[in-house]
Protein backbone atom coordinates (compact mmCIF):
# COMPACT_ATOMS: atom_id res chain seq x y z
CA UNK A 1 0.00 0.00 0.00
CA UNK A 2 1.32 2.96 -1.12
CA UNK A 3 2.21 5.78 1.76
CA UNK A 4 -0.36 8.70 2.23
CA UNK A 5 1.00 12.26 3.77
CA UNK A 6 -0.93 15.00 5.81
CA UNK A 7 0.31 18.47 6.39
CA UNK A 8 0.04 20.92 9.52
CA UNK A 9 2.34 23.42 11.34
CA UNK A 10 5.84 22.35 12.83
CA UNK A 11 5.81 22.96 16.81
CA UNK A 12 8.50 20.92 18.30
CA UNK A 13 11.65 19.62 16.07
CA UNK A 14 12.28 15.78 15.81
CA UNK A 15 11.51 13.09 13.85
CA UNK A 16 9.22 9.91 15.41
CA UNK A 17 8.92 6.44 13.81
CA UNK A 18 6.03 4.56 15.49
CA UNK A 19 2.51 3.26 15.81
CA UNK A 20 -0.15 5.39 16.11
CA UNK A 21 -2.14 6.18 19.50
CA UNK A 22 -5.81 7.65 18.75
CA UNK A 23 -7.12 9.26 21.61
CA UNK A 24 -11.00 9.30 20.73
CA UNK A 25 -12.13 12.96 22.59
CA UNK A 26 -15.53 14.24 22.42
CA UNK A 27 -15.17 17.81 20.28
CA UNK A 28 -17.90 20.24 18.78
CA UNK A 29 -18.70 19.10 15.24
CA UNK A 30 -21.90 19.70 14.70
CA UNK A 31 -23.80 18.65 17.85
CA UNK A 32 -27.38 18.12 17.05
CA UNK A 33 -29.77 20.64 18.36
CA UNK A 34 -32.81 19.21 20.08
CA UNK A 35 -36.16 21.18 21.18
CA UNK A 36 -37.58 20.01 25.31
CA UNK A 37 -40.42 20.71 26.86
CA UNK A 38 -41.01 23.47 29.26
CA UNK A 39 -41.04 20.86 31.60
CA UNK A 40 -37.88 19.06 30.36
CA UNK A 41 -35.61 22.10 31.12
CA UNK A 42 -34.67 22.15 34.61
CA UNK A 43 -33.51 18.43 33.63
CA UNK A 44 -31.61 20.23 30.99
CA UNK A 45 -30.05 22.70 33.64
CA UNK A 46 -29.31 19.71 36.06
CA UNK A 47 -26.83 17.71 33.40
CA UNK A 48 -25.16 20.98 32.30
CA UNK A 49 -24.41 21.82 36.21
CA UNK A 50 -23.53 18.11 36.36
CA UNK A 51 -21.11 18.38 33.91
CA UNK A 52 -19.66 21.06 34.66
CA UNK A 53 -18.63 20.09 38.14
CA UNK A 54 -17.53 16.40 37.07
CA UNK A 55 -15.38 17.84 34.26
CA UNK A 56 -13.70 19.88 37.37
CA UNK A 57 -13.46 17.09 39.65
CA UNK A 58 -11.65 15.15 37.08
CA UNK A 59 -9.40 18.11 36.67
CA UNK A 60 -8.49 18.57 40.08
CA UNK A 61 -7.64 14.95 40.37
CA UNK A 62 -5.64 15.25 37.68
CA UNK A 63 -3.57 18.50 39.10
CA UNK A 64 -3.41 16.66 42.43
CA UNK A 65 -1.06 13.74 40.27
CA UNK A 66 1.02 15.97 38.20
CA UNK A 67 4.50 14.25 38.18
CA UNK A 68 7.42 16.27 38.90
CA UNK A 69 8.77 16.56 35.59
CA UNK A 70 5.32 18.32 34.38
CA UNK A 71 4.75 20.71 37.68
CA UNK A 72 5.26 23.73 35.66
CA UNK A 73 2.30 22.87 33.51
CA UNK A 74 0.18 23.04 36.40
CA UNK A 75 -0.68 26.37 35.58
CA UNK A 76 -1.95 25.96 32.39
CA UNK A 77 -4.68 22.69 34.40
CA UNK A 78 -5.29 25.32 37.06
CA UNK A 79 -6.42 28.06 34.17
CA UNK A 80 -8.64 25.72 33.13
CA UNK A 81 -10.28 25.11 36.51
CA UNK A 82 -11.14 28.75 36.70
CA UNK A 83 -12.67 28.75 33.64
CA UNK A 84 -14.55 25.63 34.88
CA UNK A 85 -15.53 27.66 37.86
CA UNK A 86 -16.44 30.98 36.42
CA UNK A 87 -20.07 30.85 36.36
CA UNK A 88 -20.56 33.64 33.69
CA UNK A 89 -19.58 31.01 31.36
CA UNK A 90 -21.87 28.42 32.68
CA UNK A 91 -25.04 30.47 32.67
CA UNK A 92 -24.55 31.59 28.96
CA UNK A 93 -25.20 27.59 28.12
CA UNK A 94 -27.90 27.64 30.94
CA UNK A 95 -29.64 30.56 29.13
CA UNK A 96 -29.34 29.22 25.84
CA UNK A 97 -31.05 25.94 27.21
CA UNK A 98 -34.09 28.50 28.21
CA UNK A 99 -34.39 30.96 25.62
CA UNK A 100 -33.94 28.72 23.03
CA UNK A 101 -35.96 25.62 24.59
CA UNK A 102 -32.51 23.37 23.90
CA UNK A 103 -30.80 20.30 24.66
CA UNK A 104 -27.38 21.33 27.33
CA UNK A 105 -24.90 19.68 24.69
CA UNK A 106 -26.58 22.17 21.75
CA UNK A 107 -26.28 25.39 24.43
CA UNK A 108 -22.92 24.41 25.06
CA UNK A 109 -21.34 24.97 21.76
CA UNK A 110 -23.72 27.68 21.13
CA UNK A 111 -22.05 29.69 24.37
CA UNK A 112 -18.48 28.46 23.17
CA UNK A 113 -19.82 30.39 19.83
CA UNK A 114 -20.72 33.75 21.45
CA UNK A 115 -16.51 33.08 23.35
CA UNK A 116 -15.41 32.55 19.92
CA UNK A 117 -16.94 35.37 18.16
CA UNK A 118 -15.21 37.86 20.92
CA UNK A 119 -11.67 36.30 20.36
CA UNK A 120 -12.14 36.78 16.19
CA UNK A 121 -11.55 39.67 16.34
CA UNK A 122 -8.36 40.12 17.95
CA UNK A 123 -5.47 40.93 15.89
CA UNK A 124 -2.34 39.45 17.41
CA UNK A 125 -2.38 35.31 16.64
CA UNK A 126 -0.85 34.51 20.33
CA UNK A 127 -4.42 36.00 22.11
CA UNK A 128 -6.78 34.46 19.21
CA UNK A 129 -4.97 31.25 19.57
CA UNK A 130 -6.39 31.46 23.42
CA UNK A 131 -9.64 30.18 22.39
CA UNK A 132 -8.57 27.00 22.58
CA UNK A 133 -8.38 27.05 26.24
CA UNK A 134 -11.88 27.66 26.21
CA UNK A 135 -12.61 25.20 23.83
CA UNK A 136 -10.54 22.53 25.25
CA UNK A 137 -12.60 22.99 28.56
CA UNK A 138 -15.85 22.91 26.98
CA UNK A 139 -14.90 19.73 25.11
CA UNK A 140 -14.13 18.16 28.70
CA UNK A 141 -17.65 19.30 30.22
CA UNK A 142 -19.16 18.16 26.64
CA UNK A 143 -17.02 14.47 27.41
CA UNK A 144 -19.22 13.97 30.76
CA UNK A 145 -22.43 15.15 29.23
CA UNK A 146 -22.35 12.54 26.23
CA UNK A 147 -20.24 9.82 28.03
CA UNK A 148 -17.53 9.94 25.68
CA UNK A 149 -14.12 9.89 26.47
CA UNK A 150 -14.37 7.94 29.36
CA UNK A 151 -12.75 4.75 30.06
CA UNK A 152 -10.21 4.67 27.21
CA UNK A 153 -7.88 1.83 27.22
CA UNK A 154 -4.35 2.86 28.29
CA UNK A 155 -1.07 2.74 25.87
CA UNK A 156 0.64 -0.31 26.31
CA UNK A 157 3.85 0.26 24.65
CA UNK A 158 5.17 3.78 23.05
CA UNK A 159 3.53 5.20 20.53
CA UNK A 160 2.94 8.40 18.69
CA UNK A 161 -0.69 10.31 19.74
CA UNK A 162 -3.02 11.76 17.20
CA UNK A 163 -6.07 14.00 18.90
CA UNK A 164 -8.50 16.17 17.85
CA UNK A 165 -6.26 18.79 20.28
CA UNK A 166 -3.92 18.17 23.28
CA UNK A 167 -3.87 19.51 27.11
CA UNK A 168 -1.56 18.88 30.02
CA UNK A 169 -4.20 17.26 31.93
CA UNK A 170 -4.74 14.71 29.23
CA UNK A 171 -0.88 14.04 29.04
CA UNK A 172 -0.79 13.20 32.62
CA UNK A 173 -4.08 11.20 32.35
CA UNK A 174 -1.99 9.00 29.62
CA UNK A 175 1.87 8.26 30.65
CA UNK A 176 4.03 10.93 29.59
CA UNK A 177 6.71 8.37 28.83
CA UNK A 178 4.88 6.22 26.70
CA UNK A 179 4.36 9.44 24.04
CA UNK A 180 7.08 9.07 21.50
CA UNK A 181 5.71 12.77 19.52
CA UNK A 182 2.26 13.70 18.98
CA UNK A 183 -0.24 15.08 15.78
CA UNK A 184 -3.14 17.38 16.41
CA UNK A 185 -5.72 17.96 14.57
CA UNK A 186 -6.29 21.80 16.03
CA UNK A 187 -3.50 24.19 17.70
CA UNK A 188 -1.48 26.81 16.09
CA UNK A 189 2.49 27.64 17.23
CA UNK A 190 1.59 29.70 20.07
CA UNK A 191 -0.72 26.53 21.26
CA UNK A 192 -0.40 24.96 24.32
CA UNK A 193 0.42 21.55 22.85
CA UNK A 194 3.57 23.11 21.19
CA UNK A 195 4.58 24.90 24.53
CA UNK A 196 4.31 21.29 25.93
CA UNK A 197 6.02 19.44 23.37
CA UNK A 198 9.31 21.51 23.81
CA UNK A 199 9.50 21.21 27.57
CA UNK A 200 8.72 17.27 27.15
CA UNK A 201 11.76 17.30 24.16
CA UNK A 202 9.08 15.41 22.00
CA UNK A 203 8.55 16.37 18.18
CA UNK A 204 4.91 17.44 17.49
CA UNK A 205 3.19 18.93 14.54
CA UNK A 206 0.06 20.72 15.26
CA UNK A 207 -3.31 21.53 13.18
CA UNK A 208 -2.75 18.54 10.22
CA UNK A 209 -5.17 18.87 7.95
CA UNK A 210 -7.37 15.57 7.24
CA UNK A 211 -5.74 14.43 10.53
CA UNK A 212 -9.43 12.80 12.04
CA UNK A 213 -10.04 11.27 8.91
CA UNK A 214 -7.22 9.11 9.06
CA UNK A 215 -7.16 8.10 12.64
CA UNK A 216 -6.48 4.48 12.39
CA UNK A 217 -5.04 2.47 15.74
CA UNK A 218 -1.83 0.94 15.36
CA UNK A 219 -0.72 2.68 11.70
CA UNK A 220 2.91 3.08 11.19
CA UNK A 221 3.77 6.60 10.94
CA UNK A 222 6.35 9.31 10.46
CA UNK A 223 5.85 12.65 12.64
CA UNK A 224 8.20 15.25 10.69
CA UNK A 225 8.60 18.05 13.46
CA UNK A 226 10.57 20.07 11.10
CA UNK A 227 8.47 19.72 8.05
CA UNK A 228 5.05 19.17 9.38
CA UNK A 229 4.53 15.97 7.98
CA UNK A 230 3.06 12.91 8.79
CA UNK A 231 3.55 10.32 6.65
CA UNK A 232 0.96 7.32 7.00
CA UNK A 233 2.30 3.73 5.83
CA UNK A 234 5.52 4.89 4.90
CA UNK A 235 7.57 2.48 2.20
CA UNK A 236 10.88 1.70 3.13
CA UNK A 237 13.14 4.15 1.15
CA UNK A 238 11.17 6.47 3.37
CA UNK A 239 11.82 4.70 7.14
CA UNK A 240 15.58 4.43 6.28
CA UNK A 241 15.42 8.26 4.87
CA UNK A 242 14.11 9.64 8.11
CA UNK A 243 15.63 7.07 10.09
CA UNK A 244 19.01 8.72 9.50
CA UNK A 245 17.81 11.89 9.97
CA UNK A 246 16.32 11.07 13.12
CA UNK A 247 19.80 9.81 14.37
CA UNK A 248 21.54 12.78 12.98
CA UNK A 249 19.14 15.35 14.91
CA UNK A 250 19.48 13.46 18.18
CA UNK A 251 23.14 14.00 17.65
CA UNK A 252 22.89 17.64 16.97
CA UNK A 253 20.74 18.17 19.90
CA UNK A 254 23.16 16.52 22.25
CA UNK A 255 25.70 18.55 20.66
CA UNK A 256 24.64 21.62 20.92
CA UNK A 257 22.57 21.25 24.81
CA UNK A 258 26.05 20.00 26.00
CA UNK A 259 27.80 23.65 25.19
CA UNK A 260 24.19 25.63 25.33
CA UNK A 261 25.21 27.53 28.91
CA UNK A 262 27.88 28.54 27.95
CA UNK A 263 27.83 32.80 27.04
CA UNK A 264 27.26 33.55 23.10
CA UNK A 265 30.69 34.91 22.23
CA UNK A 266 32.13 35.08 19.00
CA UNK A 267 35.26 33.83 18.37
CA UNK A 268 36.63 37.25 18.60
CA UNK A 269 35.37 38.27 21.94
CA UNK A 270 31.95 40.24 21.38
CA UNK A 271 29.17 38.81 23.84
CA UNK A 272 25.55 39.01 22.94
CA UNK A 273 23.30 38.15 25.89
CA UNK A 274 20.35 35.67 25.05
CA UNK A 275 16.85 35.99 26.51
CA UNK A 276 13.78 34.12 25.98
CA UNK A 277 10.03 35.23 25.27
CA UNK A 278 7.64 33.27 27.62
CA UNK A 279 4.35 34.40 28.82
CA UNK A 280 3.66 31.32 31.14
CA UNK A 281 5.01 30.26 34.18
CA UNK A 282 5.97 26.53 32.81
CA UNK A 283 8.42 27.80 30.45
CA UNK A 284 10.74 28.92 32.75
CA UNK A 285 12.15 25.71 33.11
CA UNK A 286 12.69 25.04 29.38
CA UNK A 287 14.54 28.70 29.53
CA UNK A 288 16.74 27.57 32.11
CA UNK A 289 17.24 24.09 30.66
CA UNK A 290 18.31 25.71 27.15
CA UNK A 291 20.58 28.29 28.65
CA UNK A 292 18.61 31.23 28.51
CA UNK A 293 20.07 34.47 30.36
CA UNK A 294 17.42 35.82 31.22
CA UNK A 295 13.65 36.65 29.96
CA UNK A 296 13.72 39.15 27.52
CA UNK A 297 9.82 39.44 26.60
CA UNK A 298 7.16 38.23 29.61
CA UNK A 299 3.96 38.80 27.78
CA UNK A 300 1.70 40.25 30.72
CA UNK A 301 -1.71 39.35 28.84
CA UNK A 302 -2.15 35.77 29.56
CA UNK A 303 -3.65 37.07 33.21
CA UNK A 304 -6.04 39.17 31.15
CA UNK A 305 -7.75 36.15 29.14
CA UNK A 306 -10.84 34.06 29.53
CA UNK A 307 -12.12 36.41 32.53
CA UNK A 308 -15.17 37.55 33.41
CA UNK A 309 -13.38 40.88 35.08
CA UNK A 310 -9.84 42.44 35.34
CA UNK A 311 -7.59 40.90 37.36
CA UNK A 312 -6.63 42.74 40.97
CA UNK A 313 -3.72 44.75 41.85
CA UNK A 314 -3.17 41.77 44.53
CA UNK A 315 -3.71 39.34 41.96
CA UNK A 316 -1.21 40.75 39.26
CA UNK A 317 1.36 41.59 41.67
CA UNK A 318 1.49 37.50 43.38
CA UNK A 319 1.96 36.75 39.48
CA UNK A 320 4.71 38.77 38.51
CA UNK A 321 6.67 38.61 42.04
CA UNK A 322 6.34 34.88 41.81
CA UNK A 323 7.97 35.54 38.32
CA UNK A 324 10.44 37.76 39.64
CA UNK A 325 11.55 35.11 42.00
CA UNK A 326 11.87 32.25 40.05
CA UNK A 327 13.91 34.41 37.24
CA UNK A 328 16.42 35.87 40.00
CA UNK A 329 18.87 37.13 40.05
CA UNK A 330 18.38 36.87 36.03
CA UNK A 331 16.41 40.05 34.16
CA UNK A 332 12.90 39.53 33.91
CA UNK A 333 11.37 42.13 31.46
CA UNK A 334 7.72 42.65 32.12
CA UNK A 335 5.95 44.13 28.61
CA UNK A 336 2.71 46.04 29.78
CA UNK A 337 -0.54 44.86 28.67
CA UNK A 338 -0.37 44.34 24.44
CA UNK A 339 -3.73 43.77 23.56
CA UNK A 340 -7.24 45.69 23.13
CA UNK A 341 -8.23 44.10 26.22
CA UNK A 342 -11.98 44.90 25.84
CA UNK A 343 -12.37 42.25 23.24
CA UNK A 344 -11.62 39.97 25.83
CA UNK A 345 -13.35 41.15 29.06
CA UNK A 346 -16.81 42.41 28.34
CA UNK A 347 -16.42 45.35 31.04
CA UNK A 348 -15.08 46.99 28.34
CA UNK A 349 -17.20 46.65 25.20
CA UNK A 350 -15.65 47.75 21.74
CA UNK A 351 -16.08 46.60 18.50
CA UNK A 352 -13.55 47.75 15.81
CA UNK A 353 -12.95 47.39 12.19
CA UNK A 354 -9.55 47.09 12.04
CA UNK A 355 -8.22 45.93 15.57
CA UNK A 356 -4.55 45.84 14.49
CA UNK A 357 -4.45 49.42 13.75
CA UNK A 358 -7.31 50.52 16.40
CA UNK A 359 -7.11 51.00 20.36
CA UNK A 360 -4.74 48.10 21.31
CA UNK A 361 -1.43 48.28 24.11
CA UNK A 362 -0.28 51.38 24.85
CA UNK A 363 -3.54 53.36 23.49
CA UNK A 364 -5.51 51.26 25.67
CA UNK A 365 -3.92 51.52 28.39
CA UNK A 366 -3.89 55.46 28.04
CA UNK A 367 -7.30 55.23 27.90
CA UNK A 368 -8.06 52.73 30.39
CA UNK A 369 -6.16 54.72 33.08
CA UNK A 370 -7.57 52.58 36.05
CA UNK A 371 -6.77 48.89 34.07
CA UNK A 372 -3.17 50.44 33.53
CA UNK A 373 -2.83 51.98 37.17
CA UNK A 374 -3.69 48.94 37.94
CA UNK A 375 -1.36 46.72 35.99
CA UNK A 376 1.91 49.33 36.73
CA UNK A 377 1.51 49.41 40.80
CA UNK A 378 1.84 45.19 40.53
CA UNK A 379 5.00 45.64 38.40
CA UNK A 380 6.74 48.49 40.29
CA UNK A 381 5.33 46.30 43.94
CA UNK A 382 6.94 43.38 42.19
CA UNK A 383 10.17 45.15 41.18
CA UNK A 384 11.84 44.99 44.76
CA UNK A 385 11.36 40.82 44.72
CA UNK A 386 14.02 40.07 41.83
CA UNK A 387 15.27 41.68 38.37
CA UNK A 388 12.40 43.34 36.67
CA UNK A 389 12.73 46.21 34.07
CA UNK A 390 9.13 47.43 32.33
CA UNK A 391 8.58 47.33 28.90
CA UNK A 392 5.54 50.11 27.00
CA UNK A 393 4.70 48.41 24.00
CA UNK A 394 3.74 50.36 20.85
CA UNK A 395 4.92 53.44 21.77
CA UNK A 396 4.17 55.70 18.21
CA UNK A 397 6.70 58.85 19.31
CA UNK A 398 7.85 60.69 21.55
CA UNK A 399 4.50 62.75 22.92
CA UNK A 400 3.16 59.20 23.42
CA UNK A 401 6.22 58.35 25.61
CA UNK A 402 5.79 61.33 27.28
CA UNK A 403 2.29 61.00 28.63
CA UNK A 404 3.18 57.22 29.86
CA UNK A 405 6.05 58.42 31.47
CA UNK A 406 4.03 61.35 33.09
CA UNK A 407 1.29 58.73 34.05
CA UNK A 408 4.19 56.07 35.30
CA UNK A 409 5.53 58.95 37.50
CA UNK A 410 2.35 59.96 38.84
CA UNK A 411 1.73 56.25 39.80
CA UNK A 412 5.30 56.25 41.52
CA UNK A 413 3.98 59.50 43.84
CA UNK A 414 1.13 57.99 44.37
CA UNK A 415 3.04 54.58 45.88
CA UNK A 416 5.44 56.62 47.78
CA UNK A 417 2.65 58.38 49.56
CA UNK A 418 0.99 55.34 50.71
CA UNK A 419 4.61 53.79 51.59
CA UNK A 420 4.17 50.86 49.41
CA UNK A 421 8.00 49.85 48.67
CA UNK A 422 9.32 49.49 45.09
CA UNK A 423 12.39 50.21 43.43
CA UNK A 424 12.40 53.48 41.86
CA UNK A 425 15.56 53.46 39.54
CA UNK A 426 13.58 50.56 37.63
CA UNK A 427 14.68 50.57 34.16
CA UNK A 428 12.05 51.65 31.70
CA UNK A 429 12.03 50.75 27.90
CA UNK A 430 9.64 50.73 25.24
CA UNK A 431 9.00 48.67 22.19
CA UNK A 432 10.18 49.75 18.90
CA UNK A 433 7.62 48.19 16.30
CA UNK A 434 5.97 50.59 14.38
CA UNK A 435 7.17 53.03 11.42
CA UNK A 436 7.38 55.98 12.98
CA UNK A 437 9.22 54.98 16.58
CA UNK A 438 11.80 53.90 13.68
CA UNK A 439 11.81 57.06 12.18
CA UNK A 440 12.19 59.32 15.89
CA UNK A 441 14.23 56.42 17.32
CA UNK A 442 16.93 59.55 18.00
CA UNK A 443 14.45 61.42 20.17
CA UNK A 444 13.03 58.60 22.12
CA UNK A 445 16.67 57.39 23.10
CA UNK A 446 16.85 60.47 25.20
CA UNK A 447 14.00 59.19 27.27
CA UNK A 448 14.35 55.62 27.78
CA UNK A 449 16.77 53.33 29.68
CA UNK A 450 16.66 50.54 26.76
CA UNK A 451 14.67 49.86 23.19
CA UNK A 452 13.61 46.25 22.51
CA UNK A 453 13.04 46.00 18.83
CA UNK A 454 9.81 44.16 17.90
CA UNK A 455 10.26 42.72 14.44
CA UNK A 456 7.29 40.91 13.89
CA UNK A 457 5.42 44.23 14.24
CA UNK A 458 7.77 46.41 12.91
CA UNK A 459 7.97 44.01 9.61
CA UNK A 460 4.03 43.74 9.01
CA UNK A 461 3.76 47.57 9.59
CA UNK A 462 7.10 48.52 7.40
CA UNK A 463 5.62 46.35 4.58
CA UNK A 464 1.74 46.31 4.89
CA UNK A 465 1.71 42.76 5.35
CA UNK A 466 -0.26 40.33 7.50
CA UNK A 467 2.42 37.19 7.89
CA UNK A 468 -0.69 34.96 8.93
CA UNK A 469 -2.35 35.46 5.83
CA UNK A 470 -1.22 32.58 3.14
CA UNK A 471 -1.96 35.31 0.06
CA UNK A 472 0.47 37.82 1.25
CA UNK A 473 2.88 35.70 3.65
CA UNK A 474 5.76 35.40 1.23
CA UNK A 475 6.14 38.85 1.06
CA UNK A 476 7.28 38.89 5.13
CA UNK A 477 11.12 39.02 4.20
CA UNK A 478 13.15 40.20 7.38
CA UNK A 479 15.98 40.55 4.99
CA UNK A 480 14.35 43.76 3.26
CA UNK A 481 16.53 46.36 2.90
CA UNK A 482 13.92 48.81 4.71
CA UNK A 483 13.68 46.28 7.30
CA UNK A 484 17.81 45.96 7.50
CA UNK A 485 17.93 49.56 7.73
CA UNK A 486 15.29 50.47 9.90
CA UNK A 487 16.71 47.99 12.68
CA UNK A 488 20.89 49.47 11.73
CA UNK A 489 19.38 52.70 12.37
CA UNK A 490 17.43 52.04 15.73
CA UNK A 491 20.59 50.07 16.91
CA UNK A 492 22.78 53.07 16.24
CA UNK A 493 20.36 55.50 17.80
CA UNK A 494 20.55 53.42 20.81
CA UNK A 495 24.29 53.40 21.08
CA UNK A 496 24.94 56.95 20.83
CA UNK A 497 22.51 57.58 23.18
CA UNK A 498 24.08 55.37 26.17
CA UNK A 499 21.51 52.91 26.28
CA UNK A 500 21.19 48.88 24.95
CA UNK A 501 19.15 47.54 22.75
CA UNK A 502 17.23 44.33 22.86
CA UNK A 503 15.79 42.25 19.48
CA UNK A 504 12.92 40.01 19.51
CA UNK A 505 10.55 38.46 17.22
CA UNK A 506 11.52 35.57 14.49
CA UNK A 507 14.43 37.41 13.30
CA UNK A 508 16.20 36.45 16.54
CA UNK A 509 15.25 33.02 16.55
CA UNK A 510 16.19 33.04 12.63
CA UNK A 511 19.74 31.53 11.40
CA UNK A 512 20.14 33.65 8.27
CA UNK A 513 19.49 36.97 10.41
CA UNK A 514 21.96 36.37 13.35
CA UNK A 515 25.21 37.43 11.20
CA UNK A 516 23.48 40.46 10.11
CA UNK A 517 22.10 41.35 13.60
CA UNK A 518 25.80 40.01 14.95
CA UNK A 519 27.32 42.79 12.73
CA UNK A 520 25.10 45.85 13.98
CA UNK A 521 26.42 45.34 17.66
CA UNK A 522 22.57 44.81 19.34
CA UNK A 523 23.29 44.33 23.04
CA UNK A 524 20.91 40.99 23.31
CA UNK A 525 18.43 39.18 21.84
CA UNK A 526 15.21 37.62 22.73
CA UNK A 527 13.80 34.02 21.32
CA UNK A 528 11.40 31.51 21.65
CA UNK A 529 13.81 29.21 24.60
CA UNK A 530 13.82 26.18 22.27
CA UNK A 531 15.84 28.25 19.82
CA UNK A 532 18.38 29.43 21.91
CA UNK A 533 20.97 26.64 22.09
CA UNK A 534 20.94 26.42 18.29
CA UNK A 535 21.40 30.36 18.22
CA UNK A 536 24.27 30.28 20.76
CA UNK A 537 26.05 27.78 18.95
CA UNK A 538 26.16 29.81 15.49
CA UNK A 539 27.17 33.37 17.44
CA UNK A 540 30.15 31.41 18.77
CA UNK A 541 31.36 29.97 15.72
CA UNK A 542 30.77 33.42 14.30
CA UNK A 543 33.48 36.22 13.79
CA UNK A 544 32.84 40.03 14.17
CA UNK A 545 34.77 40.49 11.47
CA UNK A 546 33.08 38.10 8.79
CA UNK A 547 29.68 39.18 10.35
CA UNK A 548 30.74 43.49 9.95
CA UNK A 549 31.76 42.75 5.97
CA UNK A 550 28.23 40.70 5.67
CA UNK A 551 26.92 43.77 7.28
CA UNK A 552 28.71 46.40 4.99
CA UNK A 553 27.15 43.76 1.83
CA UNK A 554 23.88 43.82 2.68
CA UNK A 555 23.27 47.63 3.63
CA UNK A 556 24.72 48.50 0.51
CA UNK A 557 22.08 46.34 -1.11
CA UNK A 558 18.99 47.38 -3.36
CA UNK A 559 17.36 43.86 -3.48
CA UNK A 560 16.03 41.57 -0.59
CA UNK A 561 16.71 38.80 -3.25
CA UNK A 562 20.65 39.78 -3.15
CA UNK A 563 20.44 40.25 0.37
CA UNK A 564 18.99 36.81 0.95
CA UNK A 565 21.72 35.51 -1.36
CA UNK A 566 24.35 37.42 0.41
CA UNK A 567 23.73 35.86 3.95
CA UNK A 568 22.58 31.96 2.88
CA UNK A 569 25.92 31.86 1.03
CA UNK A 570 27.62 32.77 3.97
CA UNK A 571 25.07 30.59 6.11
CA UNK A 572 25.46 27.67 4.37
CA UNK A 573 29.37 28.18 3.80
CA UNK A 574 29.62 28.28 8.00
CA UNK A 575 27.11 26.64 8.92
CA UNK A 576 25.51 24.25 7.22
CA UNK A 577 24.59 21.05 10.21
CA UNK A 578 22.37 24.24 12.10
CA UNK A 579 20.97 24.88 8.22
CA UNK A 580 19.74 21.24 7.71
CA UNK A 581 17.58 22.05 11.06
CA UNK A 582 17.34 25.58 10.54
CA UNK A 583 12.79 24.98 10.75
CA UNK A 584 13.02 23.80 14.45
CA UNK A 585 14.57 27.36 15.08
CA UNK A 586 12.04 29.69 13.76
CA UNK A 587 10.25 31.57 17.17
CA UNK A 588 6.93 31.19 17.24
Amino acid sequence: MASRTLFGIPVSAGIAIGKAYCLNKCHFSGTARQVVSEAALPGEMTRLTQAFEAAQADLERTLAMVPEDLKEHAAIIESHLMMLKDHKFRKRAQDHIVSAKVNAEWALERAVNDVQEIFAAIADEYLRQRMQDVQLVAERVLGKLVGCGAGREAIKHRAILLAHDLTPADTIELEVNKIMAFATAQGGKTSHAGILARSLQIPAVVGVEGLEDNLNEGTIIILDGFDGRIILEPDEEELARYTDLQVQFEGYQATIMRSCRLPAETIDGFRVQVLANIELFEEVVAVNDNGGEGIGLYRSEYSYLSRSQMPTEEELTEIYADMASLVAPKKLVIRTLDVGADKLMRAHTHVESNPALGLRAIRYCLKHRDVFRTQLRAILRASVVGNVSIMFPMISGLQELVEVKKFYREVQREMHAEGIAFRQDMPFGIMVEVPSAVITADFLAREVDFFSIGTNDLIQYSLGIDRTNKDVSYLYQPLHPAIVRSVKWVVDSAHRAGIEVCLCGEMAADPFCIPVLMGMQVDSISLGPHAIPGIKRIVRQASMEECDALLKQVMASQSVARNNKLVREMIFRRFPEELMFYSSLVDE
